[in-house]
């Protein structure tokens, strides 16, 4: 069984990572609200595909939880009931929840795929708990760090209704974002712990503090980004979706933090590079991390100074998270594996 648990892995750190490009799509597209109600869509398993289906209809049985559109305002349906000629509002109750009572088929299944994805991620990531049962004796920690994962992803799905409940508020969708880092930091350590023994030289006490450092500058880099992703969020919905040279008009101080905040990370890693080569420490990672992030940096360019081309802000924050799980494992690398010295 041992065998099939590390493909588990790195099959729910994929999955992983496109629950965050599923999510980058959704708040790119402001399709958040498809589904109004969590888990199910409108009050189905499998969403409408027009809006015709959600409208009252006579004669029409409707199950309990069933939402349709009736003028401009949502009804949930309260019970099991077949409706007759004329609409019995007895049968119904408003979803109050939040107000948005529109129907647009791409943004209801941008979302449904959000969320089919997130539901599909936690088959391999519960194999992966049941078979790391198996290493109980031999190293307890691969067994606890995949129960946490289960736990964390529970929390995620919780959370996901608390956005939808909230109405999109950007500070949740911002938390719900760093759950989904955490969680992929859990699966990367899993991994770590199932990698092959390999020796290591010793790191000087300079390049790891450098390492630690360009990874909390990445986090707090991310961090910012987030407030600047809310303030674009809140513009959005002043000048709306077609005006995109306004959407950072003006631009706030945060914004003019995270883009000065980059040149930083960049110094500090070319120097990380410089080191590794000089001083022949194969970590040959690093070169991801510069090639990341200068993807990094050009998609922010083009979101700048070319009014948001489209798929550049999923980009932007798929290749930080890429980023992050990069570093995240030079780290483990670095700190973590047994050192013989030369």
């Amino acid at each position: 069984m041992k065998k099939y648990f590390r493909p588990l892995v790195i099959t729910s750190v994929v999955l992983i990572y496109l629950i965050i490009i599923a999510g980058a799509v959704v708040r790119m597209t402001g399709s958040g609200m498809g589904c109004p109600d969590w888990p199910k869509c409108f009050g189905y398993y499998i969403p409408p595909t027009e809006e015709a289906q959600i409208q009252w209809k006579a004669n029409h049985e409707y199950q309990k939880g069933f939402i349709v559109i009736l003028g401009k305002e949502l009804r949930i349906a309260t019970k099991d009931f077949s409706s007759t000629t004329a609409y019995n509002p007895d049968n119904w109750e408003p979803y109050t929840k939040h107000d948005y009572a529109e129907f647009n088929v791409w943004h209801t299944w941008i979302e449904y795929i959000n969320r089919l994805v997130t539901v599909l991620s936690g088959i391999p990531i519960l194999l992966m708990f049941i078979i790391s049962l198996w290493f109980w004796k031999s190293n307890r920690k691969i067994p606890i760090y995949a129960g946490i994962t289960i736990i964390a992803m529970a929390f995620q799905a919780w959370l996901g209704k608390i956005v939808v409940d909230s109405n999109l508020l950007p500070l949740r969708i911002t938390v719900h974002m760093l759950v989904a880092f955490i969680i992929l930091a859990i699966l990367l350590y899993v991994l770590f712990l199932t990698r092959d023994k390999i020796t290591s030289i010793k790191f000087s006490k300079t390049f790891k503090t450098m390492l630690l450092f360009s990874a909390v500058l990445t986090l707090v880099q991310v961090a910012l980004g987030t407030q600047v992703r809310q303030y674009v969020d809140e513009q959005i919905k002043i000048v709306g979706e077609q005006t995109k040279s306004e959407w950072l008009n003006p631009p706030t101080f945060t914004f003019y933090v995270h883009r000065s905040f980059s040149i930083l990370i960049v110094l500090i890693n070319i120097w990380l590079l410089w080191y590794n080569k000089k001083m022949l420490l194969r970590v040959s990672k690093l070169n991801w991390v510069i090639g990341l992030i200068g993807l990094e940096a050009l998609t922010g360019i083009l979101m700048y100074y070319f009014d948001f081309p489209f798929l550049s802000q999923p980009l932007h924050l798929v290749l930080s998270s890429l980023l992050f799980g990069v570093q995240f494992y030079i780290i483990l690398e670095v700190f973590k594996n047994k050192v013989i010295e030369a």
